[in-house]
């Protein structure tokens, strides 16, 4: 009986051993199992960001390409926004000292452009800054002709004569859509 009494805590200690062996490795795939998902959730959840991102990313494209639509649109002339033009480039006469009236509005034999004829009036420096500005207007335009001449207007009660510009143009608006 002493020989099992000495054998017993070598027993209990290799079946608390193996108990705790079992619960371990038992533990140990439990927690590598865990980890396993909290990588492919991490990887779901970079992949949901990136589209997120990207998302994001072609809204904002598709916003700077709603804009520069609307911005290039200000650039072409629709038969129904001729009068628009015509008053702006009448606008712009006054405001550099001329005056500019359109003589006649026609399109071109083709349809494809809109070519306008007008008189600007007022000093050299007035009707030169009127030049200026139609050629640096946003659109396409294409001078046909263009005539600068003097006029001297004789003022009776006056002894100096103050001489007057006047420019007649021939313009054709390239960026005309009928």
């Amino acid at each position: 009986m002493k020989s099992n009494i000495k054998k017993m805590p070598l027993l209990l200690s290799i079946i608390f051993f193996i108990f705790f062996s079992c619960a371990f490795v038992f533990l140990y795939q439990k927690i590598n199992d865990n980890n396993q998902k909290a990588e492919q959730k991490t990887i779901t959840w970079k992949q949901e960001s990136l589209r997120r991102d990207e998302m994001q990313s072609l809204n904002s494209s598709f916003q700077n390409m709603t804009n520069s639509q609307a911005l290039l649109e200000t650039h072409f002339i629709k038969s129904s926004d001729v009068v628009p033009f015509l008053n702006t480039i009448e606008a712009l006469g006054p405001a550099v000292g001329a005056s500019a009236e359109i003589d006649s509005v026609d399109t071109s034999p083709d349809g494809a452009s809109l070519i306008v004829e007008l008189q600007a009036s007022g000093s050299f420096g007035a009707v030169y800054k009127f030049l200026t500005l139609l050629e640096n207007s946003p659109y396409e335009l294409n001078f046909l002709s263009m005539d600068i001449h003097t006029i001297t207007d004789v003022v009776p009660n006056k002894k100096v004569t103050t001489p007057k510009w006047e420019a007649d143009f021939k313009i054709q608006l390239l960026s005309f859509v009928p």
